[in-house]
């Protein structure tokens, strides 16, 4: 399902394909891209004039170029690469096998349907040079780009890969890849010290009965976790508030209430 936001009424029916769909969706390669998900392909938008041909899906791409403005970085930041089809993934794949070898490939690519670059949610990004490398971006922690990193979760964006998380994200330390989740996910995660994987599993232990509260300086959300139940699952929503729903890719459904 795309990032849904609604007055909450009645109930919502949330079928089962909408579970590989939305902005907390997990990918890694115990839980690949699946077919009939994030993005869909009217959903991609350019992240800029300058890069044409670097994609994301609409709601990531507003919010980083608004990120790239609040850290004052247009000058010296360059997104290097968003949005990629399967066939793109699998040539990246192969050729960095050819030219990196295999140690170097299976540590920053991600296999073909397992990277979250072909969801239209996550970018690279690097400090503008004359050369870039594209596997491995310079995006160092200083500067602008220290400022983004600052920033990026009141934006909705994480720094994926942290160098303290690669036995679980299965990843190497990307400091230049960055992934939408959207607020306050981001902001509760930068907190708590989790990536997603850890976030997920976090999650799963908040149903609707029983959900994470968290406030910002204006707003509540109330946040909880609803596990599929076959081609339809039932969410009944509350009388008061707006709803957002994300498929997380494993085995349901995140929702989150702003009151």
């Amino acid at each position: 399902m795309e990032e849904m936001t609604k007055r909450a009424e009645k109930l919502l029916l949330l079928k089962q394909a909408d579970i590989y769909r939305g902005p907390l969706i997990l990918v890694n390669v115990g839980y690949p891209v699946r077919s009939g998900g994030f993005p869909l392909s009217k959903g991609l938008t350019e992240v800029s004039e300058e890069w044409p041909e670097i994609l994301l899906e609409a709601r990531a791409a507003a919010l980083l170029r608004e990120l790239i403005c609040r850290s004052g970085g247009w000058k010296e930041i360059c997104p290097v690469s968003g949005y990629r089809t399967r066939r793109e993934q699998v040539e990246i794949w192969e050729g960095s096998f050819r030219e990196n070898g295999e140690a170097y490939t299976r540590k920053y690519v991600a296999r073909p349907d397992c990277s979250e670059h072909q969801t239209g949610l996550a970018v690279d990004l690097a400090k503008r040079a004359e050369t870039i490398d594209f596997i491995c971006p310079d995006f160092p922690d200083e500067g602008v780009c220290a400022e983004l990193r600052r920033l990026a979760p009141g934006c909705g964006f994480i720094e994926r890969y942290p160098k303290e998380k690669q036995k679980l994200t299965g990843i190497g330390w990307e400091p230049w890849h960055f992934r939408y989740v959207g607020y306050p996910h981001s902001v509760i995660m930068k907190e708590r010290g989790f990536c997603l994987e850890e976030y997920i599993r976090f999650l799963s232990d908040y149903p609707a009965e029983n959900p994470l509260i968290w406030r910002d300086s204006q707003r509540e959300f109330e946040i909880f976790h609803v596990p599929a139940k076959g081609r339809f699952t039932p969410l009944k929503a509350p009388e008061t508030g707006v709803v957002l729903v994300s498929g997380n890719n494993v085995d349901g459904f995140i929702v989150t209430i702003w009151r």
